[in-house]
């Protein structure tokens, strides 16, 4: 994407990557992405805020042309994505001075060696003056690094929210004209990326109601021009609202797991329950991680494989864990040859999660009457569950 005017004075300058399909070696990215940066100039001073991945470096070079001097390079996360090309930008404008949060000063003389000297940090709700604009800073820790910060332009009411609210969204436009896509986009970004900080994107956006915000423009996706919608949706996903759902990702060898895993989803659904399943095998997990943002419950279904959990189960587990849902209730289904650990292996990996176990049903081969006795117990117990603890609706859209 060329330079494009936001508003007088203040361009997108960053670089849309229509081909990346994976970020960090683990994050599926099914539409691509874009590295957002942006340029404002003051009547005195002009910024340059972030810039884009070392791979799209020419892109940002050639949108920086005619650029005589850049007085501030802004780097609100010092990983690649959003600072990566800042060594490339202070070697065509020397008397830039890149401005960071005090962590961030450490993280980006250690990861892209920017020296030191040429670093000026900002303390929460600092300001500089760029004449007749004014930035100012807003800490933000751990969203979703511990160095994080977010910069509001006064005057033009505009919040660089860097990670937050952001989208993996290559585009041909500059702002978000489908809300449904972007919300979809918005969504698997924060169920893969930010989800384990809920709690505390939560006191971030309360904090963000106190200035006054016509329009967000994030370092990932779409600017959002009227941005009541993307933090709305935000609101609710980092509420501690939960959907009338239960999640099943499994994997089966022989056909038990298999036979198991529609019993329970035809049971539960008879019960009022929704129920998303994932087959491992060809599950992509940034759906999986959307599923979670909101769901209530969840299933992990697997046969046993040398005593233990199949791997692919491991895996999943072990993202689970990470991302920290706000889960209510987790189980266990599945079959075993002849035995093994597998129940206290799947509930060691997570340990993260402040779930109630329910009583889970293992079967030794091919489940029969006692098996799926034991599944009509559990999608019993999981629906009482559910309206016991008023968890009656379910989601509607991939926003809400």
């Amino acid at each position: 994407m060329r330079p494009k005017k936001i508003k007088d004075d203040i361009w997108f300058v960053g670089a849309v990557d229509w081909d990346r399909r994976l970020f960090d070696a683990l994050v599926p990215l099914p539409d691509g992405t874009s590295y957002n940066a942006y340029l404002v100039k003051g009547s005195e001073k002009t910024v340059l805020i972030d810039t884009v991945d070392p791979t799209m470096v020419d892109v940002l070079m050639s949108n920086l042309e005619g650029i005589e001097t850049i007085d501030f390079i802004i780097s609100h996360h010092s990983e690649q994505d959003h600072s990566g090309a800042i060594p490339h930008v202070l070697e065509k404008y020397k008397d830039a001075k890149v401005i960071t949060s005090p962590k961030g000063k450490g993280l980006l003389i250690e990861h892209l060696h920017i020296p030191e000297e040429g670093i000026i940090t900002v303390k929460d709700g600092e300001t500089i003056s760029l004449g007749n604009k004014t930035i100012e800073f807003l800490h933000a820790p751990w969203v979703h690094w511990p160095e994080t910060m977010v910069t509001h332009l006064r005057e033009d009411r505009i919040l660089f929210s860097c990670d937050l609210f952001g989208s993996h969204l290559a585009m041909s436009e500059l702002y978000s004209s489908e809300d449904w896509r972007v919300c979809e986009a918005a969504k698997r970004y924060y169920a893969e990326i930010m989800m384990p900080f809920r709690t505390t994107i939560r006191r971030h956006i309360e904090r963000f109601e106190g200035y006054q915000i016509d329009m967000i423009a994030p370092s990932h996706g779409p600017v959002h021009k009227d941005p009541e919608c993307i933090i709305k949706s935000h609101k609710e996903w980092v509420s501690d609202k939960l959907n009338n759902t239960v999640i099943l990702p499994y994997v089966t060898m022989h056909g038990s797991t298999q036979r198991m895993v529609d019993y329970l989803t035809e049971s539960l659904i008879e019960k009022g329950v929704r129920v998303e399943r994932f087959n491992l095998l060809v599950t992509d997990t940034g759906k999986l991680a959307m599923a979670l943002v909101d769901a209530a419950t969840i299933v992990i279904g697997s046969p046993m494989v040398l005593g233990g959990a199949h791997p692919l189960v491991v895996s999943a587990t072990f993202l689970t864990n990470a991302l920290r849902p706000k889960l209510r209730f987790a189980s266990i289904i599945g079959s075993y040859g002849w035995g093994g650990k597998m129940v206290e292996q799947i509930t060691g990996l997570i340990s993260n999660i402040k779930a109630e176990m329910l009583e889970p049903v293992l079967v030794k081969g091919l489940p029969g009457d006692e098996g799926y006795k034991g599944l009509e117990r559990l999608a019993s117990e999981i629906a009482t569950k559910h309206r016991e603890n008023n968890i009656v609706s379910s989601a509607k859209t991939p926003g809400n």
